[in-house]
């Protein structure tokens, strides 16, 4: 891949059962920013709507045998509604068929909704649950 490929300019909507997946494939490759599945299932909207906002390029020198991928700021939708910010490594052949937003004001909605959403970690020591499951 070409390290001076510029970020993909495109916020994508997944729906849960996309999200864990693609929470499950960067476990399995070992991938630092994801959440654990377990979690995952349990608190997100089984039918919700999330969105992955590519932050950055990111490659582990250390394993070269894991595929460069996008680090993403992602933004869950709760089962009680609400919403929260964590990260996702996602590699480029799993997020280019994720289907885009559709419109330009739906993507600013979106980083608006980025922007204020209390990260997962935040919401867990709010809720006095700690950080084991992240």
């Amino acid at each position: 891949m070409d390290f001076e490929q510029p970020l993909p300019r495109e916020v994508k909507v997944i729906d849960s059962a996309s999200l864990f997946r693609l929470e499950e494939r960067a476990g399995g490759l070992g991938l630092s920013q994801r959440l654990d599945p377990a979690w995952v299932q349990a608190n997100a909207a089984p039918d919700g709507t999330h969105y992955l906002w590519p932050a950055l390029w990111h490659s582990l020198s250390h394993r070269p045998d894991v595929p460069r991928h996008l680090r993403c700021e992602l933004l869950i939708t709760l089962r009680a509604g609400d919403r929260v910010l964590s990260l996702l490594d996602v590699i480029p052949d799993d997020f280019t068929p994720l289907p885009k937003v559709t419109s330009r004001e739906e993507g600013m909605r979106v980083r608006r909704l980025l922007d204020r959403a209390p990260s997962v970690r935040e919401r867990l020591m709010g809720e006095g649950e700690g950080t084991g499951l992240l």
